[in-house]
């Protein structure tokens, strides 16, 4: 039985969790670009 890819299944579950904040975070931001810009928005947290 082959050994568990540990740091694979981790970063598949980072990728689903980013993927996913992006999702949020589009569905968020008003569809009309009226009073809202990408200056205005917060700066993401850096990823370490």
């Amino acid at each position: 039985m082959p050994k568990p890819n540990y740091a694979y299944e981790k970063r598949q579950r980072e990728a689903a969790k980013k993927e996913k904040k992006a999702e949020k975070r589009e569905r968020k931001t008003p569809t009309n670009e009226t009073g809202s810009s990408p200056e205005d928005s917060p700066a993401p947290r850096p990823e370490a």
